[in-house]
């Protein structure tokens, strides 16, 4: 499912428009939905968790699944939120969106969640910074190929505040995504300094061929699927 013609058409005033209620305040976010769920990806596939996704995102990756999360969404008091993420009495939430750093409440809630002694992902896209991400969050960083149609909004600079608790992830389209990966691992030493995680955009490469890929270059990355969309229909909401 590719995402419509009239999302990548959006201008970027439309895009960020969802967010003018909340201007910028530091105790609010818009929030698309929350949901408990197993987590798909990441090192922590398998998982339960918690799923607070944010509305609105400066990005149109033509793969994305989660077009309805671009302008759906309702305003929430930071520490209402919380309370209503930790009464679901699962450890481990992960912040996505939409994209959340967008918003600043996101790093309040983050913070916040963390000060309660809740295990937390953020899961970014990689177009805005992350340098002011609480350091005891997990950070998984979408860095996005040029099959995305996005390659050119990625923030660099966020490859150097990773950590070694840190993930980054890539989301491949094509032979040659994978070929721009394997090369920018290697410049950067990424494999090195964090876990590297490798998925397909679902559907547009056959998992074996990526597998036969990592094996005949002994590339250090963490094969994943989309664990959720092997157990629910592909594109179903709040799962």
């Amino acid at each position: 499912m590719a995402l419509s013609r009239a999302s990548i058409d959006e201008p970027m005033r439309v895009r960020l428009a969802p967010l003018d209620p909340i201007k910028g305040d530091p105790e609010a976010l818009l929030v698309h939905e929350i949901y408990a769920s197993i987590q798909g990806e990441s090192t922590f596939a398998g998982m339960p968790c918690v799923f607070v996704r944010t509305t609105a995102c400066h990005l149109r990756c033509r793969y994305c699944d989660t077009e309805h999360s671009f302008h759906e969404g309702r305003v929430r008091k930071v520490d209402e939120l919380i309370e209503e993420v930790v009464a679901l009495g699962i450890p481990l939430v992960e912040l996505t969106g939409g994209e959340p750093l967008l918003q600043k409440g996101a790093f309040t809630l983050v913070t916040r969640l963390c000060d309660r002694g809740v295990r937390v992902l953020v899961e970014t896209s990689g177009g805005v910074s992350t340098k002011s991400l609480d350091p005891r969050a997990v950070c998984i960083l979408d860095v996005k190929t040029p099959g995305s149609g996005e390659v050119e909004s990625n923030v660099w600079s966020n490859l150097d505040h990773v950590r070694p608790t840190d993930e980054v992830k890539f989301v491949l389209t094509s032979r040659a995504d994978y070929e721009w990966m394997r090369e920018l691992i290697g410049r950067t030493r990424l494999s090195e300094r964090c876990t590297v995680l490798a998925g397909v955009a679902f559907g547009e490469i056959d998992n074996r061929d990526l597998v036969r890929w990592i094996l005949q270059d002994r590339l250090g990355v963490r094969f994943q699927l989309q664990l959720h969309k092997h157990v629910w229909p592909p594109h179903e909401r709040g799962v």
